[in-house]
């Protein structure tokens, strides 16, 4: 894609996103910012924001779990380089430890693919498959939901025991919702 391409893809994103029923009623969403090829979430985050949400990110930290800082707008950035992997864009203020995301009533999760049913494929390292199982511990059930291109949803991915469905997959032309409840 152009650059071009992907200024309007990650504003349609945005548009898209922010017309979610749970995302205009959150007061606290965990997101995080795009790296790469992956949709962008930029125009996202600083919508949210202007909106009064409280924007969680994730920081790294060196066993692949996330700590979470708040997003106060492009300059709370860090550009963070994780030993030969690629840079991430951090929340360069305070950490609030790993189970602040189970104060979110919305968690945007990156990924790869999602299928039919609502399963996502992640990169491989499990950051987000420790954080639904954190989720999963601390009773919170916050809506679920993947920010893709749209040939990124497809129609089946292989699964493993701790996998967990998302709700909805959020696509430049359109939202696809999965059987669970919102």
């Amino acid at each position: 894609m152009t650059a071009d391409d992907l200024r309007e893809t990650s504003a349609a994103l945005a548009g898209r996103a922010l017309e979610l029923p749970e995302l205009a009623r959150a007061h606290t969403v965990a997101a995080y910012v795009s790296v790469g090829s992956e949709p962008g979430t930029r125009a996202l985050l600083d919508a949210l924001r202007a909106r009064g949400v409280r924007v969680l990110l994730p920081a790294l930290l060196p066993d692949n779990d996330l700590d979470w800082g708040v997003y106060e707008g492009e300059g709370s950035l860090a550009r963070v380089q994780h030993g030969g992997r690629m840079a991430l864009f951090e929340p360069a203020g305070e950490r609030l430890g790993p189970d602040a995301v189970t104060t979110a009533d919305a968690v945007l999760l990156p990924g790869l693919a999602v299928d039919t049913r609502g399963m996502r494929l992640g990169r491989g390292g499990g950051s987000y498959d420790r954080v639904l199982a954190r989720l999963e511990r601390a009773g919170a059930r916050p809506s679920l939901v993947v920010l893709l291109y749209d040939s990124e949803v497809v129609g089946h991915i292989p699964e493993e025991p701790h996998d967990r469905p998302v709700h909805a997959v959020v696509t430049p032309s359109g939202v696809r919702r999965f059987g669970q409840e919102s």
